[in-house]
């Protein structure tokens, strides 16, 4: 068991397979299906990663898909600092205080 009920999880769904698509969309988007990932609280008493569950989402919509991640988080960040960036601000505001007088 890798979660029970009330855990916070994200599910995946595919929405529309890729032949349902709209036909105004470009031929490269219409050749992939529509997915979905969600997160919510598990309603199901308990449950392993790749088996279907129905989940509550936090605003209260329930939604069904394949569970993929038990108390999922952000992976994401914003890189490596760049030095150079750090002192536009500065140089920005004493070209601007320059111009002013």
């Amino acid at each position: 068991m890798d979660a029970k009920r009330g855990d916070w999880v994200r599910i995946h769904n595919v929405v529309l397979e890729a032949g349902e698509r709209a036909p105004n969309l470009p031929e490269e988007t219409q050749k992939v299906p529509l997915e979905m990932w969600t997160k919510g609280f598990l309603l199901n008493e308990e449950a392993k990663i790749g088996d279907k569950v129905e989940i509550e989402t936090y605003i209260g919509r329930k939604a069904e898909g394949t569970l993929v991640e038990v108390n999922p988080y952000w992976e994401h960040d914003f890189g490596k600092c760049v030095p150079e960036l750090l002192y536009i601000g500065r140089q920005a505001r004493e070209l601007l205080e320059e111009e002013g007088e």
